[in-house]
């Protein structure tokens, strides 16, 4: 940045739309707040894309967009949110994550220091998961025209030889883990916008998973099926796509699945089931019976796989129905095409 330019009131200003006129101010806002935040050798050349060494092997990319309802919630932000989504989007292949690309679109009026607020905690989430956010792109929009600040990127990584995870490599009797307890994220995030108190804070579970992820495949090798991030949607949506994928039915027991008291109290105020709520920093991973106890137990050992659990298996089933049974007997289903509950008799 010119020393003759004049610095980003970031205590007291807001993002106007000059700043995305692509002029001086936009010059200003990209150096003095993104650079500053993600600041590696590739921004520092200033160029509209990055040219970066390609790594022997296949090569995983993936794409995502970030619209989180508030920006600010208990264990993170939709900076943080974006880089952990998106690498553990390219994790899920069994890939290890190099670069990213952040494309922000800011509404006018957003505080210039709630964008670095952001735009720190994506440089953080980056550093701490080995990557690097190589280019990017900002547009700036008229005041009501967006929610505050969206965000979209692309990421890159590198898959080890020999490994191709798919739900279509699924058999009956294979084994289905899940890294831990689910809906913290979901319902932080919900808390937050209703303004809800509890008695214990519910933290988002945010976080990156390619080191845990790298722990499994270690463990298991090329008995690891297949392994999804349960976002939108939760588990149920998540359980239900792999069984369409992999013309698989999956029985799912209840009582194995690890929910916090404090999340199972929250859903039960805001009239959720947790299998239904967004995580993003827990896995599923479909796993062949011969190395689900390897695998179950790197990922024990993992700080982010500390409560992982085995929580069902994949049956023949034509219907690729998702069966939730209980220790009582009986159970339901949950319906892939509209996610509803539907009662049955397992």
């Amino acid at each position: 940045m010119s020393m003759h330019q004049r610095r980003l009131d970031l205590k007291n200003g807001c993002v106007d739309l000059s700043h995305g006129a692509g002029g001086r101010a936009m010059a200003q806002l990209i150096a003095g707040l993104f650079h500053e935040a993600f600041g590696n050798e590739w921004l520092a050349r200033g160029n509209d894309q990055s040219a970066f060494d390609v790594a022997a092997g296949r090569m995983v990319m993936t794409t995502d967009g970030y619209v989180v309802s508030p920006l600010f919630f208990p264990g993170g932000n939709i900076g943080s949110l974006a880089v952990h989504g998106t690498v553990n989007d390219i994790a899920m292949a069994g890939a290890r994550p190099l670069y990213l690309s952040a494309s922000f679109i800011i509404e006018e009026g957003v505080p210039f220091s709630d964008l670095k607020r952001i735009a720190d905690a994506m440089g953080v989430a980056a550093r701490e998961a080995g990557i690097a956010i190589i280019t990017g792109d900002t547009k700036v929009v008229e005041r009501g025209k967006a929610d505050g600040v969206f965000i979209s990127t692309a990421g890159v990584g590198v898959l080890p030889e020999g490994l191709d995870l798919s739900a279509d490599k699924a058999r009956a009797g294979d084994r289905v883990l899940l890294s831990g307890s689910l809906g913290d994220h979901g319902v932080a995030i919900m808390s937050r916008r209703q303004n809800l108190t509890f008695d214990t804070e519910i933290i988002s579970d945010s976080a990156s998973l390619h080191g845990l992820v790298a722990d499994m495949v270690a463990a298991g090798g090329a008995g690891i099926r297949l392994m999804r991030d349960p976002t939108r949607g939760g588990v149920a949506a998540t359980m239900n796509e792999i069984a369409q994928q992999s013309n698989l039915g999956f029985r799912l027991q209840e009582e194995s699945i690890p929910v916090k008291p404090a999340v199972a109290a929250a859903c039960e105020l805001l009239g959720l089931d947790p299998l239904h709520v967004a995580n993003e920093g827990k896995l599923v991973a479909v796993v062949a019976p011969e190395v689900a106890g390897a695998v179950l137990a790197a990922m024990r050992a993992h700080p982010l796989g500390r409560d992982a659990a085995e929580i069902g298996e994949a049956v023949a089933d034509d219907h690729r129905f998702v069966q939730m049974a209980t220790s009582f007997g009986g159970g339901r289903i949950v319906d892939w095409l509209s996610g509803e509950q539907l009662p049955r008799i397992c």
